[in-house]
């Protein structure tokens, strides 16, 4: 028996994972833009990302931390010439790069219709000659978790799930691109999405105190740098007033307006939303009879709803309870991404709706749009899931901002300070009921920043929602937007 066990004992044999490796592949593409045809090379796979370890005071290597799948696009341009590099990202938190990637800046693009018109599957895939690519090279960051990043075999994913984890892997892997392919020369902008504008934002004052690598400029699709102004928390009435406009762009494209101009109204709402309805909500039980007869008034009117909800609701809209409420009569809810798309619920009496039909609406064209172009046409395979939007991700960690909001309004004006060439470009969707248009101005005008520094922010509007893009007359719009502001570069 005793010769059984040692036998048994020799047998178990100890691993330990291989050590990873980036796995780039490179294919050569090209496309017809404006200035004529294009020659690129795309490059995409997993880069090993690595940190300095240090115990009792003694450093311990450089050891793989995460494997981050990033996706580039450089063009074929003459010796000597120093091209502008676009870093981009989603938000989320746990979305990957995918929406900007084959939405709006790559030299491929979804086919997915529109709100009313949604392409059937399994949809397609077409040149984009808007690319931004025409301008500047692409580099696209899906961050840990997301896509096909993961953390190593072994390390811990939760790791990187928050605000300075994540900040410090994506500024090295930029760092790590910037390096390796020489680009620290190169004009270098970051385009961030929804919770992808707060990252740009502090990952731009990082990537300067940090390294000091200095952005030219921010892309900021979708904004929101002050969650305190998109979050309904109790004692917060901030939300119920910067979301009225947006409400009020809602109902205008549904006819809840009748035939008035959608400048019209929004301008009533904007005027009513920043001084009169902030005064009534802080007024709460110190208002006449008359005074809140006339919010009630106003309120429903701009939102598109009757005046008994509005008086029920305490004159606070929350935003699922309105894209719940506004076409309740018609048995429709609307988008929370995008106002314009609408959905049906099978509880038509419901509080609140359980899919928002601007996110279900295009998923699928989406979907199967990355997972056939990278592997058929950038050659790159791999088994695991592409994790669009990733619930992995969750709880994200917020620790630095405990008792605080979580705003990086601080974070941008120390960059912009630092670095006074750094400008912003801002786009905003009207019926975008997530990053409201008017939270992003009330946040930006709220930057501490000297006045002369107020010229570098661009700011621009879409008659759409979050991804604006979906959008093809915005989609064109705001494809010219961004080329003028890479290419107005001192």
């Amino acid at each position: 028996m005793a010769a059984s066990a040692d036998k048994t004992d020799e047998s178990k044999e100890t691993t330990t994972p291989a050590e990873p490796v980036d796995d780039l592949v490179s294919t050569h593409h090209t496309i017809d833009v404006a200035g004529g045809e294009l020659s690129y090379t795309a490059t995409t796979g997993r880069v090993v990302l690595r940190e300095e370890v240090h115990t009792d005071g003694k450093f311990d290597g450089f050891k793989p931390k995460a494997e981050v799948f990033v996706t580039s696009y450089v063009a074929d341009a003459e010796p000597g010439t120093t091209r502008p590099v676009t870093f981009a990202f989603n938000g989320g938190p746990g979305s990957s790069s995918v929406w900007l990637h084959l939405g709006l800046l790559g030299p491929r693009r979804v086919v997915s219709g529109d709100a009313g018109d949604l392409a059937p599957p399994p949809y397609g895939l077409a040149d984009n000659p808007e690319t931004l690519l025409a301008h500047s090279d692409l580099v696209f960051i899906d961050p840990v978790s997301t896509g096909y990043s993961r953390a190593v075999e072994g390390g811990t994913p939760g790791d990187f799930h928050g605000y300075k984890r994540d900040i410090e892997s994506i500024a090295e892997v930029i760092r790590l691109w910037t390096t390796r392919n020489g680009r620290w020369m190169s004009p270098k902008y970051l385009a961030g999405e929804s919770y992808g504008t707060l990252r740009a934002a502090a990952l731009a004052e990082h990537l300067q105190s940090r390294y000091g690598l200095y952005p030219n400029g921010l892309l900021l699709i979708s904004s929101v740098l002050d969650l305190g102004t998109v979050r309904f928390t109790d004692g917060n009435d901030q939300p119920y007033a910067l979301y009225l406009p947006t409400y009020a762009a809602i109902a205008h494209h549904h006819g809840k307006h009748g035939d008035r101009p959608l400048r019209e109204v929004l301008d009533e709402a904007e005027e009513f939303a920043a001084k009169d309805y902030p005064w009534a909500l802080a007024r709460g039980a110190r208002l006449s009879d008359e005074e809140r007869a006339d919010v009630v008034r106003r309120v429903a009117a701009l939102a598109g709803l009757s005046e008994d909800y509005v008086e029920r609701a305490n004159l606070r809209i929350e935003h699922i309870r309105f894209f719940t409420e506004l076409l309740r009569d018609r048995r429709q809810t609307v988008g929370r991404m995008d106002g314009r798309f609408t959905g049906w619920e099978p509880d038509a009496a419901g509080e609140h709706f359980t899919d928002d039909p601007s996110i279900s609406g295009i998923l699928g064209a989406y979907a199967a749009s990355i997972n056939h172009y990278l592997r058929e046409e950038l050659d790159y395979t791999n088994d695991l899931p592409y994790e669009m939007i990733s619930s992995k991700v969750q709880p994200w960690s917020y620790k630095e901002f405990e008792g605080a909001s979580v705003s990086v309004v601080d974070k941008l004006g120390a960059a912009m300070q630092a670095n006074p060439h750094l400008r912003l470009h801002v786009g905003c969707g009207y019926t975008d009921g997530a990053t409201p248009y008017f939270a992003a101005e009330h946040v930006l005008a709220r930057l501490p920043i000297p006045a002369e520094l107020r010229e570098n922010i661009d700011v621009r509007y879409y008659p759409a929602g979050h991804m604006m893009y979906v959008h093809e007359p915005s989609r064109l719009e705001q494809s010219a937007h961004l080329a003028e502001f890479v290419n107005a570069r001192p």
